[in-house]
């Protein structure tokens, strides 16, 4: 490949936009130095941010941050349920931090000594709640919250996506306010998967060199609020500044952002097991440490673990808080269900209150649901995956009938085909009724869009219904198919005779357009005699 082939692409576009502007006497944004760590509003160098009423009271509330541990833990317990443990650490670790913001706020002094940031490590299978923890606690402070999957990243930023987008993305999240974005959260999850353990001379293009990227902002570092990727945004700013608007702050500083990173680690924990019972040999005691899982081990996790693993040590010293979560059980997902704020019960019920029905959950309906999540290994997802099989068939078939309610017990659970089969087979006589309704709103619908009255006659009526329930059509669909057009050849019957209102029989609602050839037909042969008669 030639050095023509190696060239970055976007580094050409920036070089060439830069040369167009010189040329034009303009001075270059792109060759204006960011601003030092010590450089800021205060130096006159750059334009204050335009802060909203909101992200004023935001800012405002990092500022008085009083919060105690166990009101963190309070707020917690509301909408995730079991991992006390990672809940108490998370409560300390948070508090440690704004509290920590908020002092270097009120004492810049402060701000200059060395400071050991509370960056956190979350470990623990999928669905246990780790993503949950941190989104509850970003709402319960305000700040903005950015998470993504470590697995998207590259070294480069090329062949991937570049860490630092991360940081630009709690700008978005903040809208646009940068000042409030360095008070954010970012979540990283799937890191266990950017653990250097590529085959020996493979590129490592997603783990040692992404951890190293991430040092970079974990501690302190500017990151420029435009990507050199991004051209049109970098174009944008320079044309505010041109323009002599407020571009705001071009740098975003990462002193006061905590990193949050998680992941399964399942191998780590083998390895844990592996090491802590081979110190045990000759020691280890019937039902003891050889009965606990993987998963449960984790919790012994030690730095030297995770270095084994395929994490640089520079990159585990940056995460002095570690958390394990615990696996869920299926009396945990039934306590989720019946319990917990943020269930996703609640979420099937509002979907149903949507279309006017209610939806009524018996306890034994709830046990049995968590039963079969907690058999999909996927902790609290798998409720999702069990809620969905349950209330597919219902979401579709009863917002079209006139059922208002439906009470779901372990049988529903069980054959949820067979319950709305025999649901609909009783709401039959209703149902017919519903049908027979829709008919008139058609005609009423037509009437007012055509100035033609139909008048549906009982044997139509039923013709139409019965259809309806055999070809699982609903009635507006049913008579907008059987009857489109029909209004053109009912047109020229009213001009040629001055009749607008036309009876509808069953022969007509099964064969519209032969019926209505012969109406029109009639109808010429009518005016033809009228011009006979001299009537015209």
């Amino acid at each position: 490949m030639s050095d023509k082939d190696d060239k970055n692409p976007f580094e050409e576009m920036q070089k060439q936009f830069q040369e167009m502007l010189r040329n034009q006497g303009t001075s270059s944004f792109f060759s204006q130095p960011p601003p030092g760590p010590g450089a800021g509003a205060s130096a006159g160098t750059e334009p204050q941010e335009k802060t909203s009423e909101k992200q004023r009271e935001i800012l405002q509330r990092i500022r008085d941050f009083n919060l105690k541990p166990r009101e963190i833990k309070d707020y917690l317990d509301r909408f995730v349920i079991q991992q006390n443990d990672a809940k108490k650490v998370l409560s300390v670790a948070i508090c440690d931090h704004y509290n920590h913001v908020r002092q270097c706020l009120e004492k810049p002094d402060l701000a200059a000594k060395e400071y050991a940031k509370q960056n956190i490590l979350l470990l623990g299978p999928t669905g246990v709640g780790k993503t949950y923890l941190m989104r509850c606690i970003a709402k319960l402070i305000g700040v903005p919250f950015v998470k993504a999957d470590a697995t998207k990243f590259s070294e480069t930023g090329y062949v991937g996506h570049d860490v630092e987008d991360l940081v630009r993305d709690l700008v978005k999240a903040a809208d646009g306010n940068v000042d409030l974005a360095e008070y954010g959260i970012i979540y990283i999850d799937e890191v266990d998967k950017i653990a250097a353990q590529g085959k020996q001379g493979a590129r490592d293009v997603s783990g040692r060199g992404v951890q190293i990227n991430l040092l970079k902002l974990m501690e302190e570092s500017e990151v420029n609020r435009n990507s050199q990727t991004d051209i049109m945004g970098q174009m944008q700013a320079m044309m505010e500044m041109q323009r002599g608007g407020e571009a705001g702050k071009r740098t975003i500083n990462t002193r006061h952002i905590l990193f949050i990173v998680s992941g399964a680690f399942g191998t780590l924990g083998e390895n844990i097991k592996k090491r802590i019972e081979s110190s045990q040999i000759g020691f280890a005691q019937p039902g003891g440490s050889s009965e606990k899982t993987a998963t449960e081990y984790l919790a012994r996790a030690e730095t030297s673990d995770f270095i084994d693993f395929g994490f640089e040590p520079e990159f585990v010293g940056r995460l002095p808080i570690r958390i394990a979560c615990s696996p869920l059980t299926a009396s945990d997902l039934e306590e989720i269900l019946a319990q917990s704020e943020g269930s996703i019960l609640e979420q099937y019920k509002t979907d149903f209150r949507g279309f006017g029905i209610e939806c009524e959950i018996a306890p034994n309906a709830i046990a049995e649901i968590a039963a079969r999540a907690d058999s999909e290994k996927t902790g609290a997802r798998g409720l999702m995956t069990v809620l969905e099989k349950i209330f597919r068939s219902f979401k579709y078939e009863l917002p079209s009938t006139s059922i208002k309610k439906i009470v779901v017990d372990a049988q529903t659970v069980s054959d949820p085909e067979g319950t709305l089969k025999a649901l609909l087979q009783d709401n039959q006589s209703s149902q017919q009724q519903l049908l027979r309704e829709e008919i008139d709103r058609f005609a009423d619908r037509f009437y007012k869009e055509h100035g033609m009255e139909l008048v549906f006659e009982e044997d139509a009526v039923s013709q139409l219904v019965e259809e309806s329930l055999q070809t699982e059509k609903t009635m507006r669909a049913l008579c907008e198919s059987r009857f489109r057009d029909f209004q053109h050849g009912l047109k020229l019957i009213a001009r040629n005779t001055g009749q607008t209102r036309f009876n509808i029989s069953a022969n007509t609602a099964k064969n519209p357009d032969r019926e209505l050839s012969q109406w029109v037909l009639q109808s010429y042969h009518h005016s033809a005699g009228r011009i006979t008669r001299g009537e015209e």
